[in-house]
């Protein structure tokens, strides 16, 4: 993107939302365009601000972070949101991933990791922390779980796939392969065209109902 990437936050920690203001204030080719303590505050300042990332955490009063994200991506389809969480626990996952959400990052993830998945998500990824992605390759028992025979993937496509999977980046998709970013946007573009998915988590959910 050209532009600053426009950020909105989600979190009723006030320490949490002015670290996170502060960070992406700082930051070259990022802006906070808000941050809310609650899901109601978020829902009414959307409209007005149209982020292109929403900062979700899960646990907050009233409505909670994944009711949100569905009231979110109805709205604004063109909207992606990051869970932003503590919890690492495989239901709240997938019910985030089944509400909408496009990537789901630990709190403790590192700040330049964060901003560095923020900036893969709006060009196309589904960012996980590591600890997340582990948790739903485990859920694919079958060891043909990246496999998908009606789609003719190939070799290389099948082997890219495991790597989104696992929540690799697409910078580092490319360093485990020695491959340059723009082959794997390449091919990342082919596998979600015969899968006939838009996303990382279009991707894990046709796997959860394989």
């Amino acid at each position: 993107m050209n532009r600053e990437i426009k950020i909105l936050i989600v979190d009723d920690d006030q320490a949490v939302r002015e670290g996170l203001k502060m960070l992406i204030g700082g930051s070259e080719g990022f802006q906070c365009v808000a941050a809310c303590a609650s899901a109601e505050e978020a829902l009414e300042i959307i409209p007005g601000t149209l982020p292109d990332v929403v900062l979700m955490d899960i646990n907050l009063p009233g409505m909670n972070g994944i009711e949100c994200v569905v009231c979110i991506r109805s709205a604004h389809p063109e909207i992606q949101v990051m869970m932003l969480t503590v919890f690492d626990n495989t239901e709240e996952i997938f019910k985030s991933l089944a509400a909408g959400a496009t990537g789901y990052l630990l709190k403790k993830t590192p700040p330049a990791k964060l901003l560095e998945a923020i900036s893969d998500l709006v060009n196309g990824g589904s960012p996980m922390s590591g600890e997340i992605a582990r948790k739903v390759v485990q859920t694919f028992t079958k060891p043909s779980a990246y496999q998908f025979p009606d789609a003719n993937l190939t070799p290389r496509e099948e082997e890219i796939l495991g790597y989104l999977a696992k929540g690799f980046l697409y910078k580092e998709i490319a360093n485990a392969l020695f491959i340059n970013i723009e082959t794997v946007r390449t091919h990342i573009h082919k596998i979600y065209q015969k899968l006939q998915v838009r996303t990382r988590t279009e991707v894990l959910l046709k796997f959860m109902n394989r």
